[in-house]
């Protein structure tokens, strides 16, 4: 067996088509475009080139793109106090904080300052709760674009046995949360779990969150299921002195087991910039207290 291919790029491109048809109609209808702000402080060159990158995504999908670049010793009160401007400012629907933060900055308290109606990021503990109970609110965006994978290539996921390497509370925990409301029987497996193969091998889907450069091997996979990669390590190339990109996941033993997996890159990777928008439009459609359908976007 060799597993289907995963594209996340093309489903992403997809839907970010669909993002800029909607923008169009919001910005018909409420006549301003949808807004977006990214906060970033200091100068991480990969938070740059994140910022950058969803900056230019921003405007490509017709929505008001806005940067508030802060220097790497601004005080954790003055971050505070553009998160709150931005909060008040009805142009701006979403809003973003790049992390990691400087040392002087508390992430939790700076994330707890942006009005979960803005928390495009869905970080926030009001959107985890949300998210746990089933209200509706803002899910982050990586583990959300997994979930639009899943769907499209399983449909339904009902009765399905899910299991979930990882507990951050970026990735791990809120894609639990996702698969549960998708009536899967979901475990939460680590570096700690015992007889981690055992676990995994059980599963229908595969969800590889854990940060570990091609851990999940192909005897760990039960054969057929679905296999989402959502590491990204940078790890030694063949070449000396030059590096590859690769997942949690051993993509050409597992490929040779799961029915499909997503690769690294051109997987996950790009369905989170492209979900990020969805999350930035589906604010400003409720700021501005329009109907916008479920599965819309």
């Amino acid at each position: 067996m060799t597993a289907a291919v995963i594209d996340g790029k093309a489903f992403a491109a997809t839907l970010r088509a669909r993002v800029g048809e909607l923008a169009a109609a919001f910005e018909a209808k409420a006549g301003r475009k949808a807004g977006l702000a990214v906060v970033l402080v200091g100068e991480d060159p990969a938070s740059q080139v994140y910022v950058r990158s969803k900056g230019k995504s921003t405007l490509e999908a017709g929505m008001n793109s806005f940067e508030h670049k802060l220097p790497a010793d601004t005080s954790e009160a003055d971050l505070l106090a553009v998160v709150e401007q931005l909060n008040a400012d009805p142009s701006v629907d979403g809003i973003l904080v790049q992390l990691p933060l400087p040392a002087q900055m508390d992430e939790q308290k700076v994330i707890a300052t942006i009005a979960p109606d803005k928390d495009v990021d869905g970080f926030h503990v009001i959107n985890a709760g949300r998210l746990a109970v089933g209200q509706p609110g803002f899910v982050p965006c990586t583990p959300l674009g997994c979930l639009m994978l899943l769907k499209d290539r399983l449909g339904s996921l009902s009765g399905l046995d899910a299991v979930v390497i990882g507990r951050s509370n970026i990735v791990g925990k809120p894609m639990a949360q996702l698969l549960i409301a998708e009536s899967c029987t979901v475990t939460v497996a680590h570096s700690r779990t015992k007889n981690l193969a055992e676990v995994v091998k059980r599963a229908d889907i595969v969800v590889a969150a854990v940060g570990r450069p091609e851990m999940v091997k192909g005897d760990w996979i039960k054969p057929g299921a679905t296999v989402i990669d959502v590491g990204i390590n940078r790890v030694a190339g063949a070449a000396e002195g030059k590096t590859k990109l690769v997942g949690d996941v051993d993509y050409a033993s597992v490929a040779e087991v799961a029915g499909a997996i997503t690769p690294v890159p051109g997987g996950v990777g790009p369905m989170t910039i492209a979900v990020l928008l969805r999350n930035a439009l589906v604010a400003a459609y409720r700021s501005a207290g329009l109907e916008l359908a479920a599965d819309a976007v």
